[in-house]
């Protein structure tokens, strides 16, 4: 691929974010390609070393606030009419409300996934606790001479410390899991306010 035909297809990715920005990236990139060409990388591979520009465009997506995608996609090009005003400012009961229902949708559905993993760590520190405590009272009540109830907290304290260690992996993959599952989200967010062009 050529430094041109990477750039524009890079410009046609980056179509839904202001101009500004489409100019710092470009140049950013274009001088790259030069400075790897004055290295002594023909065009071609000065152009592959830097990837592909579907990975250039989820990269930059990834680094752009959602604020600044949002404000390119709704500012009007145009100044809104008198009727288009009224018409606003009439559905505003209506638009305004199930705009604030969905958000208060997306953000208890948020709320209730991140809630188990925050019980899912509770139960793994009441385990632990729950292991200390059997060990405890192990000793407690072999020196109060109650060597079968020792045992028996001594075996609880055991499969307590042992359950902990497995639920341990668990909760750091649900939470890892949950981290990736949210970092897609905004991701896939933002992909909705980058319109692609159509040549």
């Amino acid at each position: 691929m050529s430094k041109q035909e990477f750039l524009a297809q890079l410009r046609n990715g980056l179509s839904g974010l202001p101009q500004d920005d489409i100019e710092e990236r470009l140049n950013f990139y274009n001088e790259m390609i030069d400075d790897r060409i004055e290295e002594g990388l023909s065009e071609s591979e000065a152009v592959h070393a830097i990837g592909t520009v579907n990975d250039v465009v989820a990269q930059i997506l990834a680094d752009t606030p959602l604020t600044k995608l949002v404000k390119e996609k709704v500012k009007p090009n145009r100044g809104l009419k008198a009727w288009e005003i009224v018409l606003l400012v009439l559905g505003s009961p209506i638009w305004l409300s199930l705009l604030i229902a969905a958000f208060a949708v997306i953000l208890a559905a948020y709320i209730v996934v991140w809630s188990a993993v925050v019980t899912l760590w509770s139960i793994e520190a009441s385990l632990a606790a729950c292991s200390l405590g059997g060990m405890v009272s192990a000793v407690v009540f072999a020196l109060q001479g109650n060597g079968l109830t020792g045992l028996a907290m001594l075996s609880v304290g055991i499969c307590c410390a042992g359950l902990s260690v497995f639920l341990f992996f668990g909760c750091k993959a649900a939470t890892n899991g949950i981290v990736l599952l949210t970092k897609k989200t905004a991701f896939g967010m933002k992909t909705l306010f980058v319109g692609k062009e159509t040549a």
